[in-house]
């Protein structure tokens, strides 16, 4: 069911970075609208004075075959810095008509958009903010329970319990070095004789070292491969049935994205905060969850507490619908 007037003409604009994009679709689906995708592709020059300059000229609203071409929409969600001009040229063209949603903090303060959504942990704050503990995403009861009922050969005859390790990588605040592939390795190890079935996931930021790693201690600690399953990158990308046929998680902290997901299965989960400096939003993130009772920090023991799933997509997808119906209204 959608939350918006039917007919409502939605947007979803993206420099295709599939990590800020998830907000925008999860939002979107959460509105119950099936929104149009408009992926810019701004030359190096122009990116570089994003997202305070203007947008690429060869991608303006009157250029041919540019992303952000009329007729405009009536809602427009974008993330990421580099989409703000492009953001702004499409409330600009419209004559102030088009409602502008933008997901994270744009760093250009609060006026950058109609509604800005960020989690708690960021800082900003105005009266078209709307915060959440967690980020936006797609995985909905339904998309969790249909995966759950369509199964993964590979996982299904996993034992269980099965735990679930979903694994970052390098970002500007962490790092998954050699000393931290091998505490994976050793969680691996141990959960496996405590009887776990181990489904591990990487992202696109885990070094391939990592993964040889714990492959390797599995295999000189005698563990069955009928015991576990590593994604390699090879067949479908099973985290979605991970996800979803998961008793526990561990997750490394370096993703908000990942642990939010985590989080939506109502499942333990379980937080390992790689090598890094770190950062302070991403710990008040943590200690947020952690105050919820809905993570825990890692410290070597896999608990099966439960806990009420949480995802602040909906609630989200509701106050945006309900912000828009009052800009409508004049």
């Amino acid at each position: 069911m959608s939350l918006l007037p039917r007919a409502t003409v939605v947007w979803i604009v993206t420099d295709g970075k599939a990590g800020l994009e998830t907000h925008c679709t999860g939002l979107a689906n959460a509105l119950g609208v099936n929104a149009e995708r408009r992926q810019i592709d701004p030359s190096r020059f122009w990116s570089a004075l994003m997202p305070y300059g203007p947008v690429d000229p060869r991608e303006g609203p009157g250029r041919a075959q540019s992303p952000i071409a009329p007729p405009f929409p009536d809602l427009v969600i974008a993330s990421g810095r580099r989409t703000l001009p492009y953001l702004r040229q499409i409330k600009r063209s419209s004559g102030g008509r088009a409602f502008t949603v933008y997901m994270q903090d744009p760093a250009i303060g609060a006026r950058a958009a109609d509604v800005i959504c960020v989690p708690q942990h960021d800082g900003l704050r105005g009266k078209n903010v709307i915060t959440s503990l967690t980020s936006p995403h797609g995985l909905t009861p339904a998309v969790l329970a249909a995966a759950r009922l369509a199964g993964d050969a590979r996982l299904q005859a996993l034992p269980r319990p099965r735990l679930a390790m979903v694994l970052g990588g390098k970002s500007a605040h962490f790092d998954l070095t050699i000393a931290d592939a091998h505490a994976l390795a050793d969680m691996a190890v141990r959960h496996s004789r405590q009887g776990f079935g181990l489904m591990l996931t990487p992202s696109r930021r885990t070094p391939g070292h990592v993964l040889k790693t714990i492959a390797a201690a599995l295999a000189t600690a005698g563990i069955e491969p009928a015991r576990f399953f590593i994604w390699d990158g090879s067949g479908d990308n099973p985290y979605l049935a991970m996800m979803a046929m998961a008793d526990a998680l561990i997750v490394t902290g370096d993703s908000v994205n990942m642990v939010s997901e985590a989080t939506a299965t109502g499942k333990p989960v379980y937080i390992y905060l790689p090598s890094g400096k770190g950062h302070k939003k991403i710990t008040r993130f943590h200690n947020g969850l952690y105050a919820a009772g809905v993570a825990r920090p890692y410290d070597g023991a896999i608990d099966l507490y439960e806990y009420a799933a949480l995802d602040a997509t909906p609630e989200l997808a509701r106050e945006v619908a309900r912000r828009y119906a009052i800009f409508r209204a004049g």
